[in-house]
This record gives C-alpha cells, structure tokens and sequence, in this order.
C-alpha cells in the first residue's frame, strides 16, 4: 500500500480534520441533526477555527520543541512599533517549523513555539530565518517533555 502519511500530516495541520458527529451525540444523547446544526452555527459565527489533530510528534519527527523569546532592536521600528512587529510575526508564522507565533507585552515582544527533528534542525533554522531579524536579544527554552496541548492532556507511559 502506498505511503502518503506525509501528505496526511500536512493536510492535518491544515485543519482537514473533522468533528465525529455520531459520537458526540451518543456522549451527550443529542441527535446527529442537532449537533451538526450546532457546529455548523459555531463555524459561521467563527467561535471555532478549525479542526486540527493532536499529534505525538516524536514519531512524525518533530520531537524537538523549543520556545524562543525575542526582543527586537528598537533600531527596526523607530515610530511604529505596532505595524513592524505584526509584519515579523507573520512573516514567521509563515514557516513550517513555527508552530505558533504570539506578541508579547512586557520584557519581551515575540514569543515562538518551534518543532524540529532534532537540535540540528533547530540550530539550521535559527541560522537561516531567525538570524536575519534584527534581534536585541533572545532567549531558547527547550522543553524537556508535553503534558498537555491543544488541551488534550497527554497519556503518560509509565
């Protein structure tokens, strides 16, 4: 049988998922009917964004989580602070190793949730995308193990 479980990963990051409609009537004893009217309501409405799967990511290789918080020189934005830091954020969430990407008020401007493989992957991304902003100073938290995301808490092996 063919191998397609990277096209797969891809179309799951992208939000191809969908919800199970029969189950969630049968776990809160509404008709099927009823639910999918309801989740159709809450997508229009744009309470729910999209539908994404929760991956273990060691095994679709990127088991390498870091957080990095970024303060960017003041040289970069002189005046306009607000549009500068918005044009960074997007321009990093644009890459596949960007997991999320948030603006932060306090001591630091941007915070970023990157996956890789490994710290090889890491370290070639910091150096050819990261590098070429105008950063201040950067700080990398690696995380040593997820208990929960997307909050679906996580089965511990024991």
């Amino acid at each position: 049988m063919k191998n397609i479980k990277a096209k797969l990963i891809k179309l799951f990051k992208e939000g191809y998922c969908t919800p199970q409609i029969a189950r969630i009537a049968r776990k809160i004893n509404e008709p099927s009917a009823t639910i999918h009217y309801n989740i159709k309501k809450l997508e229009r409405e744009g309470a729910i964004k999209t539908y994404k799967a929760v991956f273990d990511y060691k095994k679709i290789e990127e088991g390498f989580c870091v957080y990095v918080l970024i303060n960017v020189s003041p040289s970069e934005y002189e005046y306009d602070w607000s549009r500068y830091e918005s044009k960074i954020a997007r321009e990093l969430a644009k890459h596949k190793e960007v997991e999320s990407v948030d603006i932060m008020a306090g001591d630091w401007d941007l915070i970023l949730k990157i996956r890789t493989k490994d710290q090889d992957e890491y370290y070639d991304f910091l150096r050819e995308v990261v590098s070429r902003i105008a950063i201040q100073k950067s700080i990398s938290l690696i995380s040593l193990k997820q208990l929960k995301t997307n909050f679906v808490l996580m089965k511990q092996h024991e």
